[in-house]
């Protein structure tokens, strides 16, 4: 039976980052009242301690969670260890902490990095053992997918009633444009911006663009992640993507257009692809709890730039 969010106590960790945003707006959209978002600052779920205080101050019936350490291929490369330990133990501590005091469901939210570097395109949920993740994020994608390993060997030990979401790429606005920790697309759209408002000629992009990539706006998974929430009552992973690829080599003068940037572009090759290919298999969701993306790519696109060039202008302007 679907949930009534009217009647919920609901966490949703990482509910102030970028898809926790659209997470909140949707849950309150769709009538939920009482939604805690705890801040790191003030509840470190890698501490159990922090964890067992969260369930005991806000007394949840739903947990969604989103919180994790992650970031583009450079910030995976330089952090193996931490995006492994506090991503794995966030997870494992929140499920649980969760079981122990009787959570009525709990959402947990894998990644795409979880799959085979040379999975089958377009990937499947009953592929994601048959192989080893590309290596430049295996430690957050294993970390990610033993939150699968628990969900599964807790309803069947426990009979927690507990999900395990994997998304693709998410982009949209108010993502994470730091160019240290940027996904492909918010890292795009900042050198281009910056390229052009500094009269620059050209931008330098990892990589030789052979590699394909799907995107899923913030929003349309936000939708998704809610929808599992209140209609799927079952441990496989579910996918959550668009439904299509598109090579970087492609991307990049989408991203330039769209960004105005009329300049060159120069691949770096010195630096990693990453995975060859993603896309996803989403029959599932669409079957399980009939849910598909709806947002067009360029759309999307020229939504996320016009929010970070607002963004951008409202900061010169303050200062």
């Amino acid at each position: 039976m679907a949930l009534d969010w009217s009647q919920e106590r609901v966490i949703v960790t990482g509910g102030a980052g970028f898809l926790g945003g659209f997470v909140v707006e949707e849950l309150r959209c769709r009538g939920a009242r009482d939604v805690f978002v705890p801040r790191s600052r003030d509840y470190d779920l890698v501490d159990l301690a922090a964890v067992r205080r969260l369930y005991a101050d806000a007394a949840p019936t739903v947990v969604v969670h989103l919180a994790a350490q992650v970031g583009g291929i450079g910030a995976n490369r330089d952090n193996p260890g931490r995006f492994f330990y506090e991503n794995l133990m966030m997870g494992v501590q929140l499920i649980e902490v969760g079981r122990q005091v009787g959570v009525k469901k709990l959402v947990a939210l894998g990644t795409i990095c979880a799959y085979p570097k040379f999975a089958p395109v377009p990937f499947k949920e009953e592929d994601i053992w048959n192989g080893y993740p590309e290596e430049t994020n295996a430690p957050y994608g294993l970390a990610k997918k033993m939150l699968l390993v628990q969900s599964q060997a807790y309803r069947q030990q426990y009979g927690m009633n507990s999900i395990v979401l994997f998304p693709v790429n998410l982009y949209g606005p108010r993502d994470n444009f730091d160019l240290s920790t940027a996904h492909v697309i918010p890292a795009l759209v900042r050198k281009c911006v910056e390229a052009r408002e500094r009269g620059e000629e050209r931008v330098v992009v990892w990589g030789d663009g052979s590699a394909s990539r799907e995107f899923l706006h913030a929003r349309d998974a936000a939708e998704g992640i809610v929808c599992a929430a209140e209609r799927y009552d079952r441990s496989e992973p579910v996918n959550l993507g668009a439904g299509f690829e598109i090579r970087i080599r492609d991307l990049v003068p989408l991203v330039a257009r769209l960004c105005r940037f009329r300049g060159e572009v120069v691949w770096d090759t010195s630096k990693p692809n990453g995975q060859p290919r993603r896309m996803l298999d989403t029959s599932r969701a669409l079957r399980e709890f009939g849910w598909r993306a709806r947002i067009s790519f360029e759309e999307g696109l020229r939504e996320t730039v016009e929010w970070y060039e607002k963004s951008r202008r409202k900061v010169a302007e303050a200062t």
